[in-house]
Order: C-alpha cells, then sequence, then structure tokens
C-alpha cells in the first residue's frame, strides 16, 4: 500500500513539473514573469525529476544552463538509486 502511494505521489509530482517547465516555457516565449528556477529545481528534488528532464527535452526549455542539463540527470539517477535500494529493502 506504502509502495503504490509513493509511486502515484512520483507520478503526480513528475507530471506538475512537466506542467511548471511547459508554463515557464510559454512564459519567456512571451517576455512574462518566470518561474524561478530555484523553484523548478526544488520540484525535481521533491520527487519530479522524470517530468523535469522531459521538460527540458520536450519544449527545449533550459538547455543552455548545465545546472538542468547535467543536474537533472543526476537528481534522477540519486533518485532512482533510492528508490531502488527502498522497494528491496536495503534500508
Amino acid at each position: 500500500m506504502l509502495k503504490t502511494i509513493f509511486i502515484g505521489y512520483l507520478i503526480l509530482m513528475s507530471l506538475f513539473t512537466l506542467f511548471l517547465f511547459g508554463i515557464d516555457k510559454q512564459k519567456a516565449r512571451h517576455h512574462k514573469r518566470r518561474i524561478p528556477e530555484l523553484r523548478l529545481i526544488f520540484y525535481a528534488l521533491a520527487g519530479g525529476s522524470i517530468g523535469a528532464l522531459l521538460g527540458i527535452y520536450l519544449f527545449r526549455h533550459k538547455t543552455l544552463h548545465l545546472k538542468f542539463t547535467l543536474g537533472i540527470p543526476i537528481i534522477l539517477c540519486l533518485q532512482t538509486a533510492f528508490i531502488l535500494c527502498y522497494f528491496h529493502g536495503l534500508f
């Protein structure tokens, strides 16, 4: 039950983060007030790293920023390692 809730949380966070990247890209195109980079990174850290990575490549957004093109995949790898360890009972 707890694992199902956890997976649901990760899916929702990823969808929400992808949505934020799309909104930020749209705002960038129209020269409107943007979503702070720190907020985008926070949601990736909070479980939305898959959505963030998809947002980077689907919307071609933040592709020139090393903290996104390198940082988000690192966050995703660390989260994946944590999840695998958790599901296999290593801690």
